[in-house]
């Protein structure tokens, strides 16, 4: 067992060092911060955007008293509801009349407000008016009632502590953290399919499997993929709170986790590397039947959709604290550490993670131990199909 240890991390040296100090590597760590650039650019795109006024025009052509009624109500309004909730006005000649007017081509006006305050004329496109005949209402309505029209100002009162507020914060700390390990998991343990589909190809597993057994080569190859994984959250989760920092963020605008932000980021890394330890030793397992780049394509969609649904049932549990569906996710491994960490955000109780984490390691042995077994019966069958290998006694 100790000589099958030391190969182990003799493997994971080897891979980790050719992944790590490789060139791809570096723009392996830059792709994950390319959307978060585009969301930044497209993100001030749309400022940009919402900034310039669609609102409609609405043409004037009241008399002065009314006119200057219509604006101080718009005026009034726009400060209550917000600059954007009121179609802008601009005032327009009485003569011509409405009609001829709007025919303009030159003119932004999509309808004319006549007559008076009392009795509003609106003219304009069925659909326009529409559109702006509430406005108006409300517009003429307060013009009317300038002189009795006063908003009740409300008392506040303020607290330092809403529970309703922080159980809400503390299930979006929750939903979070599910989707960042959901995806960071994805993300980087398909890398394992490909290296291995390479290493096959390239007949490097042969040499390998001369020198070292070949259940090191697995768990080598396992806590290297977990080590290189742990380097790119480093890296990503550094630049994340660097960036943050930088646009005057402070972690205390943050909800709280129930268990404390410690105790919530140590269970975050412990519960990764269940996860990701359990789906790796799936690809590893289920990669070594693959002999070509297509088939670990062909492979990889039902595992990735299979672990979709499962996140999925998990993201359903975040909301049901306490339900058979919470608990089944909480029990079933492969939706456990994700469960676990939306409970972690809402739940102080700190025994059922000791409970979860057991478990899930002895099922991460489990799957381990399946996995390698397929690894050494199929693994150096390189230029076979996996399916007519699948059940051909094991050699070696």
């Amino acid at each position: 067992m100790k000589e099958l240890w030391r190969a182990a991390f003799v493997i994971a040296r080897r891979d980790f060092t050719a992944v790590v100090l490789s060139r791809t590597f570096i723009l392996f760590l830059l792709g994950p911060l390319l959307p978060i650039l585009i969301g930044f650019a497209f993100g001030g795109l749309g400022d940009k955007i919402s900034s310039t006024d669609l609102r409609p025009v609405v043409g004037l052509a009241l008399t002065g008293q009314d006119d200057a009624a219509i604006q101080r109500a718009h005026d009034r309004l726009s400060q209550r509801m917000g600059e954007q909730s009121l179609p802008r006005l601009r005032r327009v000649p009485a003569t011509p009349s409405p009609r001829v007017q709007l025919a303009r081509t030159d003119s932004e006006v999509v309808a004319i407000l006549s007559g008076s305050i009392a009795h509003p004329v609106l003219t304009g496109k069925a659909e326009d008016l529409d559109k702006l005949q509430g406005d108006i209402s409300l517009l003429s309505t307060a013009a009317q009632a300038e002189r009795t029209l006063r908003f009740i100002t409300v008392e506040r009162q303020e607290v330092s502590r809403s529970l309703g507020a922080q159980a809400q914060g503390r299930l979006i700390i929750g939903r979070i953290a599910q989707v960042v390990m959901f995806f960071l998991t994805i993300l980087l343990a398909g890398m394992i399919l490909s290296n291995l589909v390479e290493e096959k190809t390239n007949k490097i597993i042969e040499i390998l499997a001369a020198a070292v057994p070949i259940d090191a080569i697995f768990l080598g190859k396992l806590m290297a993929m977990l080590a290189m994984s742990f380097v790119g959250i480093a890296f990503w989760g550094g630049t994340a709170f660097a960036i943050f920092e930088a646009i005057g963020g402070h972690a205390t605008r943050l909800p709280t986790p129930a268990v404390g932000w410690p105790i919530f980021l140590m269970l975050a890394v412990l519960y990764f590397g269940m996860a990701y330890t359990l789906l790796g030793s799936l690809f590893l397992g289920i990669g070594a039947q693959a002999a070509t780049v297509r088939e670990v394509q062909t492979l990889n969609m039902p595992i990735t959709m299979g672990q979709m649904l499962i996140f999925f049932f998990a993201s359903y549990a975040v909301d049901h604290m306490g339900s058979p569906a919470e608990v089944a996710a909480c029990i079933f491994p492969f939706s456990s550490p994700f469960a676990m960490i939306a409970r972690a955000g809402q739940d102080a109780t700190l025994w059922p993670h000791l409970v979860a984490l057991l478990w899930q390691a002895a099922f991460v042995a489990l799957i381990i131990r399946v996995g390698v077994l397929l690894f050494r019966r199929h693994v150096m069958q390189s230029g076979g199909r996996w399916w007519k290998n699948l059940f051909r006694p094991a050699t070696g």
